[in-house]
């Protein structure tokens, strides 16, 4: 029963993480709470890139989560600090895809915001390395092998 309430509440934590991204408002939007500038955010919002950025940022964190433990899944690779690998591949890589995501968008539009851009992606390193943590409480009772990790039950 424990192992559908962790599901539960990875999947509600990252609902609620998608809403709180896409809303149109700068005191409520959680990528504008992290990181505000006013032309960055503009452009981003007018070319509907924060759905994007939460969809990336959320099929990362459940990828990678998925991979290490229904992919990985070996005893070899059961330990805290694989884990942790994992986590930090995650948690690097994603930021780098946003950013030339949001750059390509922006900068066929003639907008040179890589500095704001770049500000923007590091922050969201934070939001991934939560998501990927709830995804991995969410999934991992259904690990043949790397249920215990990264902290044993």
């Amino acid at each position: 029963m424990k192992h559908l309430v962790f599901l539960g509440i990875g999947i509600v934590l990252t609902v609620v993480f998608f809403i709180l991204a896409c809303i149109d408002n700068p005191e409520v939007n959680i990528f504008d709470l992290m990181y505000y500038n006013q032309e960055f955010g503009d452009a981003v919002f007018n070319n509907s890139l924060y759905p994007l950025v939460a969809a990336i940022v959320a099929i990362m964190a459940w990828g990678g989560a998925a991979v290490y433990y229904f992919v990985i899944n070996s005893v070899n690779f059961d330990r805290w600090f694989h884990w942790a690998s994992v986590l930090a591949v995650v948690t690097l890589l994603t930021p780098i895809v946003n950013y030339f995501v949001i750059e390509g968008v922006l900068s066929s539009q003639g907008l040179d915001l890589v500095g704001a851009t770049i500000q923007f992606v590091l922050r969201l390193m934070l939001l991934v390395a939560v998501l990927f943590v709830a995804a991995s409480f969410s999934m991992r009772w259904w690990s043949s092998n790397c249920r215990h990790t990264p902290f044993p039950q």
